[in-house]
C-alpha cells in the first residue's frame, strides 16, 4: 500500500514507450506503485497516446495518473521544455501534436542522412525498430547507432554526433513558449517550466509568468541543492506552483530512478487547487490560499 499523510510522494515527470521510455504505459503505473508513489504524471514527448492505458492501470491498483505531455519550445535562441500537467480537453492538442510527431520523423531521416555522410551507416529502418510505436527522438537514433556497434554508449553518440551543435544534430520543430503555454491552457492543463536549472532566475522567469506560466519544476535530477532552494523560493515569490519528478525513462539505478526526487503529495494538492481556481475563473491562486 502507498504511504499516507505527509509521507506520501509523487513523481510528476515520467516517460513511457509511447515516446522514449522503456516501459509500456500500463507498466509505468505498476512501477509507480512498486516505488511507493501515490501518483505519477505521464509526460511523454509530443504524444498523449499512453495516457488512457496508464490511467486504466492506475485505477486498478490505486495509483493516480495525471495526464501530461512534454513539449520542446524556443525561448530566443534557447530550447526550453514545458510540461503540460492535468490535461483534461485533449482533442485539439492531439491534433497539434500529430504535426510535431510528423516533423520528428522527418528530423530523424535527416539525422540518419547526416550520420551516413559522417561514416556511420545506420539506417532509418533500425531507428524505427528502436522507436516502435513511440514518438521518434534522438535517443532512438542513439540506440540504433549503439546497436550497430558505432559507439559504446549514449554519451558517446551525443558527444560525437547528436548533441546540440554536433554535426548530425537537427533542430526540432520550432514552437514558441507563448504558443506552448497557450496549447496547454487550451487543453485545461497547467504549464510547468521543466528543469530550468541554473538558468531559472527571476529575470528569466518573470516574462514567462506574464505569458501565463503556472509553475516550475523545482526538483529534478539535473538540479543542484542550490537550484532547488532558489527555484522553490522563486516559485512562492512569483505566485506559481511547484512541481518535480525524476524525468524517468527507465533507469533502475542513480538519481533518475522513479520516485527518487521525493516530491511531496502537497505539491500535487497545490497544483489541483490551481486547476480548480482556473476552472472557476480566478486564474491565479494566491500564496495565502495555497498555503492554507
Amino acid at each position: 500500500m502507498s504511504p499516507t499523510g505527509d509521507a506520501r510522494y509523487v513523481d510528476l515527470h515520467a516517460h513511457s514507450t509511447a515516446s522514449d521510455g522503456s516501459l509500456a504505459p500500463d507498466a509505468l503505473a505498476d512501477a509507480a506503485r512498486a516505488a511507493g508513489l501515490s501518483a505519477i504524471a505521464l509526460t511523454d514527448h509530443d504524444t498523449l497516446a499512453g495516457i488512457a492505458a496508464a490511467r486504466a492501470a492506475g485505477e486498478r491498483i490505486g495509483v493516480r495518473v495525471i495526464a501530461g505531455v512534454e513539449l520542446s519550445a524556443t525561448d530566443g535562441e534557447r530550447e526550453t521544455h514545458l510540461l503540460g500537467l492535468h490535461l483534461s480537453s485533449t482533442e485539439t492538442l492531439e491534433t497539434e501534436l500529430r504535426v510535431f510527431r510528423d516533423t520528428r520523423v522527418s528530423r530523424a531521416v535527416e539525422m540518419v542522412r547526416r550520420l551516413n555522410t559522417l561514416g556511420v551507416p545506420v539506417t532509418m529502418e533500425r531507428v524505427l525498430a528502436e522507436s516502435g510505436t513511440g514518438a521518434i527522438g534522438r535517443p532512438h537514433v542513439a540506440r540504433a547507432v549503439i546497436a550497430g556497434g558505432w559507439a559504446r554508449d549514449s554519451k558517446e553518440v551525443f558527444d560525437r554526433f547528436l548533441g546540440n551543435g554536433r554535426p548530425a544534430n537537427v533542430p526540432k520543430h520550432a514552437l514558441t513558449l507563448a504558443a506552448g503555454i497557450q496549447m496547454i491552457h487550451d487543453a485545461g492543463g497547467l504549464a510547468i517550466l521543466a528543469h530550468p536549472g541554473p538558468d531559472g532566475r527571476r529575470a528569466r522567469l518573470e516574462p514567462l509568468v506574464a505569458l501565463g506560466l503556472d509553475g516550475i519544476e523545482v526538483r529534478h535530477p539535473g538540479h543542484t541543492s542550490d537550484d532547488v532552494a532558489r527555484l522553490g523560493a522563486l516559485t512562492d515569490f512569483l505566485g506559481l506552483v511547484p512541481s518535480g519528478g525524476s524525468d524517468w525513462h527507465g533507469a533502475t539505478t542513480g538519481p533518475r530512478t522513479l520516485g527518487n526526487m521525493r516530491v511531496p503529495y502537497e505539491w500535487l494538492s497545490r497544483q489541483d487547487a490551481r486547476v480548480a481556481a482556473r476552472a472557476g475563473g480566478t486564474g491565479r491562486v494566491s500564496v495565502a490560499s495555497r498555503s492554507a
